[in-house]
């Protein structure tokens, strides 16, 4: 099979071309650019010489069409553009920006800020969150790829409030992600001398993942409220902890918690519940497709506090990218994402 990428310099971009490099099914990856055509990928990044030393090719309607999948992961505002440019019905598109995500146009301009998407592509996408979505991914023909908040955030809360054994009212949620998620753009956040020995804040109440979470939770269980979701840099490279805090509904208890996790999740190849775990850390899921969950209730406050890690760059961009793809295609949905967790 004969694959794309679009936006093979960024982080995700690296990811892709590292999973897909493993992938039985993948004989060719054919790598695009629209702004350094003819540069050797591996002149930019040493470590993929003798690897990936063909240029970056010209984005074109004709070469796209000769593709089986092609991925994007081209900066947020971009993609919606380009794609209507060169879509056919011989591809498969799986978007990594958040620019198909949002079905309503204005909630993107409003929290992105940028130009939305064609209405008739954003009708065709198909939210891929695996796992809660595997049948309408099956037969996609364009995937927005969820982000990576979004998806360490859903897989832990949607078990607990699909069942209602959480309120929807007062979810508070606290996510803490490494640099990497901010892309290789140099920026002051990301700055060496200002990460290092630093956990920042940013975007208060602002952050463009928090209409994803709100609709993808309305979409899953019907209904939604308002959430608080507040993000934090800290000094680490690639990582997601996100730290969920919501109210039990009456009557229920830790049992019913661990059933719903349990009867969701055992036979989901990505997902790990663990129950009774004192530590739940980023290293353990580190370059892979895992996402580990763990909750603990307060009875003091009636409330439960959920857990989940993700590795940024693979379960929350590249790797469910992979995961979509191998659903779409009818391929072992493990293929490529198999890697044993770096955890040192």
């Amino acid at each position: 099979m004969k694959v794309g990428i679009i936006g093979a310099t960024g982080y995700g971009g690296l990811e892709l071309i590292r999973l897909l490099h493993s992938h039985q099914e993948v004989q060719t990856i054919q790598l695009f650019t629209s702004s350094e055509e003819g540069v050797s990928l591996s002149t930019k990044y040493p470590h993929l010489t003798k690897l990936y030393d063909a240029p970056l090719e010209k984005i074109t309607k004709q070469a796209i069409e000769q593709l089986s999948i092609v991925f994007l992961g081209t900066p947020s505002g971009v993609s919606g553009q380009l794609i209507p440019n060169i879509y056919n019905e011989n591809t498969i598109f799986i978007d990594l920006s958040g620019d198909l995500r949002l079905k309503n146009s204005a909630d993107y301009e409003k929290w992105y800020g940028k130009k939305t998407a064609p209405e008739d592509l954003l009708a065709k996408s198909v939210y891929g969150l695996c796992s809660w979505n595997n049948d309408a991914i099956r037969s996609a023909k364009l995937i927005a790829n969820p982000g990576c908040y979004p998806t360490a955030v859903l897989l832990s809360l949607l078990p607990l409030l699909k069942t209602n054994l959480i309120s929807h009212e007062g979810l508070i949620i606290d996510a803490k992600s490494g640099v990497s998620g901010s892309g290789n753009k140099p920026s002051q956040l990301t700055h060496y001398a200002e990460t290092t020995d630093a956990t920042t804040v940013y975007k208060i109440n602002k952050h463009q993942h928090i209409p994803e979470i709100e609709q993808a939770i309305k979409s899953c269980t019907g209904t939604v409220e308002p959430i608080t979701f507040t993000t934090h840099l800290v000094p680490m490279v690639r990582g997601i902890i996100t730290t969920s805090y919501a109210k039990l509904s009456p009557g229920v208890t830790a049992a019913d918690l661990h059933k719903a996790f349990t009867d969701t999740y055992s036979d989901d190849p990505f997902i790990r519940f663990m129950p009774d775990v004192a530590t739940l850390s980023t290293k353990q899921v580190k370059g892979t497709n895992f996402c580990d969950i763990t909750f603990n209730v307060d009875d003091r406050t009636n409330r439960v506090t959920i857990v989940a890690v993700i590795d940024n760059l693979v379960k929350g961009a590249a790797g469910q990218a992979i995961q979509n793809m191998n659903l779409i295609m009818g391929f072992n949905e493990k293929a490529g994402l198999q890697a044993v967790p770096l955890f040192i």
